[in-house]
């Protein structure tokens, strides 16, 4: 798994550039709008630290869909035919 780490981050990455392609191209299609159901969750505002020399901002959001999951298992299993020996 360490071997090929950086090759499996890359293909979780297409996975979630792709799903997120597919799911805002479907999104108008009535019969494939379930691929845009998703939860979001993370900060609703972000925490600001205001220092007067120095203002930080934290904050962190997640949207997860259906398609994102799809595409993304989808990359996971094409790594491991791609690593296959």
């Amino acid at each position: 798994m360490r071997k090929h780490f950086w090759l499996h981050l890359l293909l979780v990455l297409v996975g979630i550039v792709t799903g997120s392609m597919v799911m805002e191209i479907t999104a108008g299609v009535a019969w494939l709008d379930w691929l845009s159901f998703g939860l979001d969750f993370g900060t609703a505002a972000p925490f600001v630290l205001d220092l007067h020399v120095l203002t930080l901002t934290f904050g962190a959001a997640v949207n997860i869909t259906v398609a994102h999951v799809i595409f993304v298992v989808l990359a996971i299993l094409l790594g491991r035919l791609i690593l296959q020996d």
